[in-house]
């Protein structure tokens, strides 16, 4: 992780990055509770670490990152998306947005504004993303 990306990391987590990194793993602790989640639990774990350190890291489909489909990109990582957005992506989505708007009040808190509205895009639809370094 570059020496910039690490500060803006450690900004990030006070300026709301911690909170909604709780509220990732939340949602990952309640799918994971009720065994039939653990697909949703695993992604949104994931997103979870991801939240917490969103610079110097991007998510992108698994199957452009790795050139093939899998379960997760297909039709039923479809009908999982819509079954997390029902259950737990809006919120999640919705608290993004928020925080979002908190921040773009400030011009130092525009660029974290921005990382949330990302987030929340994924938020909707975290199935079949995987995170991987940005270079």
């Amino acid at each position: 992780m570059s020496p910039v990306s690490l500060i803006l990391n450690v900004i990030w987590v006070v300026l709301g990055g911690a909170w909604m990194a709780f509220g990732w793993l939340i949602a990952s602790i309640v799918m994971a509770i009720t065994i039939v989640g653990i697909p949703w639990a695993r992604a949104a774990f994931n997103i979870a670490a991801y939240t917490l350190f969103p610079f110097g890291f991007r998510a992108v489909s698994r199957d452009f990152y790795t050139g093939q489909d899998d379960i997760g990109t297909g039709p039923l990582g479809v009908i999982g998306n819509i079954i997390w957005l029902v259950l737990a992506g809006w919120w999640l989505a919705l608290g993004h947005v928020v925080t979002a708007v908190v921040l773009a009040v400030t011009i130092i808190g525009i660029p974290f504004a921005w990382a949330h509205l990302k987030l929340a895009g994924i938020a909707l639809w975290p199935i079949g993303k995987i995170i991987v370094p940005a270079n």
